[in-house]
């Protein structure tokens, strides 16, 4: 079978024979001509992402929202493979001390977020960098054992639990190929290209970094944080301020599809199309979400502000919406107040509502920003 997406390669021969796909470089495919569901979906995404990042440049506590942003993200694309875990975990004040494999997961996406847009400081996305993220991304967890942080040099290839090469739903370029296509790849990411529209080229390198499958383990995330990256790099966005696993995870099945699609087919028309829904549907609902908080932060701080001598409240305050979830001993520490001061403040912000009780696990009490939970819950269960 052959396609402008590629060709099935025959390796090795008689009863070890299988055939890998060997992708077509992105710089060799032929103009991708959009259709007019196409360019209305390119114009709409775009402009949903502009709003967003206009929106993001005017938020005086922008940190606060982005950290949060990046943890949803974090958990939405780790939820995708199959981890099992809930936004309380992740946001859990002893999570360091308590997390499980599945929450270790999503813990280390954040830490590779984190650092993979420092270092985007000193280095363009390409693929020392590509590989030092997942090297953040894959240690000390399940997959450790995987070449964290090196491209792999056996074959792997995709299916259900305990599927085999001989019943595999899909088989990525054999080792050697592979070198040669995350090498075009770096190239391509890096050339610029007046033709083509940022949010196609992102689709495309999204595509075909899956399709390549270089790491033997984590393809998935490190492929997905590779888009915000890409679009922070492009100019596009100031800060990782958009989740688009929220998108790709409630068309989980799709979302494989339409790559298989293109590799079938050569379609790529239909695989950008519904990248463009992600990026606009993604896009739409972190403006929703950034209003929400925005309105919840200000609703708050209105019942604060006629409380006398209110200085550590508003200190209390602005750590919520760092750790929605807190425990009185822990934040007493990080902002160095004494316990009781703390333990009185977490009374007053119980009777306004602002804070509730958590059911107590063990002899540790904790207590939620409920309101602002709820609202970053969404699509994360």
């Amino acid at each position: 079978m052959d396609n402008q997406s590629g060709v099935w390669k025959t390796n090795l021969s008689g009863n070890m024979a299988y055939q890998s796909f060997l992708p077509t470089d992105l710089s060799h495919i032929s103009g991708i001509d959009m259709d007019e569901e196409g360019l209305k979906l390119l114009i709409k995404a775009n402009k949903e992402l502009a709003y967003l990042e206009g929106i993001t440049s005017r938020i005086p506590s922008l940190p606060l929202y982005v950290s949060m942003y990046v943890r949803k993200e974090a958990l939405l694309s780790s939820q995708i493979e199959g981890t099992q875990a809930t936004l309380e975990d992740v946001l859990d004040p002893s999570v360091e001390r308590n997390a499980n494999r599945d929450v270790s997961d999503v813990i280390n996406y954040i830490k590779a977020t984190e650092y993979a847009v420092q270092r985007l400081n000193e280095l363009p996305l390409c693929n020392r960098l590509i590989k030092e993220i997942h090297s953040v991304l894959m240690s000390g967890i399940r997959g450790h054992e995987k070449s964290p942080g090196e491209f792999r040099v056996t074959q792997n290839w995709i299916g259900g639990e305990g599927s085999t090469i001989s019943n595999a739903r899909y088989i990525p370029p054999s080792p050697e190929d592979m070198m040669e296509c995350i090498s075009d790849l770096e190239k391509y990411m890096n050339t610029e290209d007046e033709e083509t529209d940022t949010l196609v080229k992102a689709a495309l390198l999204h595509y075909q970094f899956e399709t390549i499958h270089p790491f033997l383990d984590g393809n998935g995330r490190v492929g997905r944080l590779m888009i915000t990256l890409f679009l922070m790099e492009q100019k596009v966005l100031t800060t990782p301020a958009i989740y688009i696993s929220y998108f790709l995870k409630r068309n989980r099945i799709e979302y494989y599809d339409r790559m298989t699609e293109v590799r079938k087919k050569g379609d790529y028309l239909q695989w950008i199309k519904f990248f463009l829904q992600a990026i606009y549907e993604s896009s739409k609902d972190a403006v929703i979400t950034i209003n929400k908080l925005s309105s919840l932060h200000d609703k708050n701080i209105k019942k604060l502000v006629d409380i006398p001598r209110n200085q550590n409240l508003l200190r209390i305050f602005e750590y919520l919406e760092k750790a929605p979830i807190i425990e009185t001993k822990k934040t007493a520490l990080e902002l160095e107040l004494a316990f009781n001061t703390v333990s009185k403040a977490i009374t007053i912000f119980i009777e306004l509502g602002v804070l509730k009780e958590n059911p107590k696990i063990g002899r540790t009490r904790t207590f939620s920003y409920d309101g602002y939970l709820k609202i970053l819950k969404k699509d994360t269960i």
